[in-house]
């Protein structure tokens, strides 16, 4: 079935303060030149800057501060979220997956936002595997314990033996308050199940190894 989503979702965050921002679906081509890093679940922030150069380094956020320049991450499942300062003159594209939010990523990107200079931050979350769908194990359970402690109790249902539902979501929400953004929507379009809508979303989840993965930039405004 054909799809009804636009090509990019966007979200009203990012919307009310004019920064151009797109969260991909299915095909979705990114604009020329973005810039993204190359993913391996850590914690690593990498910063796009003049002089860059086009290849960042191994890293799951990038930020970048050269108006106009669009700087993305890709995901099958994990939770894309895009950060911009209140001005429009810094972003961020960050890749949270349960590995990344066990080891801080989220903390990391925002800390660095504040490092270069910038506040009242916003955040927008795109689409992932929500807690329908999202079944985990001990393991993870166990790594993400030690980053969100009794937290963690709220985001989960067990489901089989030694397996849970996770809200992903609700994490990375909590990461982001904990970072000082209270901005965060809930339940917008741009954050829908990607397991849920095959006709919408890639999803390594449902689809393993022959899954695409969808790419979801932000670019600062260039008047800013």
């Amino acid at each position: 079935m054909k799809s009804s989503l636009p090509r990019f979702l966007c979200d009203p965050v990012l919307q009310e303060i004019e920064v151009e921002h797109g969260f991909g679906t299915r095909g979705a081509e990114p604009p020329a030149a973005t810039a993204r890093p190359q993913q391996v679940h850590g914690n690593v922030v990498a910063r796009f800057d003049l002089g860059s150069g086009a290849s960042p380094p191994e890293a799951d956020a990038i930020l970048c501060r050269v108006g106009g320049q669009s700087v993305a991450v890709v995901t099958a499942d994990c939770i894309p979220i895009l950060v911009a300062s209140g001005d429009g003159r810094c972003v961020a594209a960050v890749h949270a997956g349960w590995r990344g939010l066990a080891r801080g990523v989220i903390r990391e990107a925002v800390g660095a936002l504040t490092d270069w200079g910038f506040g009242d931050l916003r955040a927008a979350i795109g689409p992932h595997a929500r807690a329908c769908c999202y079944e985990v194990d001990a393991p993870v359970l166990d790594a993400l314990g030690e980053c969100f402690g009794s937290v963690l109790d709220q985001a989960v249902r067990p489901t089989r033996p030694g397996h849970v539902l996770l809200d992903l979501q609700s994490l990375a929400l909590e990461a982001l308050t904990q970072s000082g953004i209270h901005s965060a929507h809930r339940g917008t379009v741009a954050a829908s199940c990607t397991v849920c809508h095959p006709e919408s979303f890639d999803s390594f989840r449902r689809d393993g190894a022959q899954a695409g993965r969808m790419v979801h930039w932000v670019r600062p405004r260039r008047d800013a």
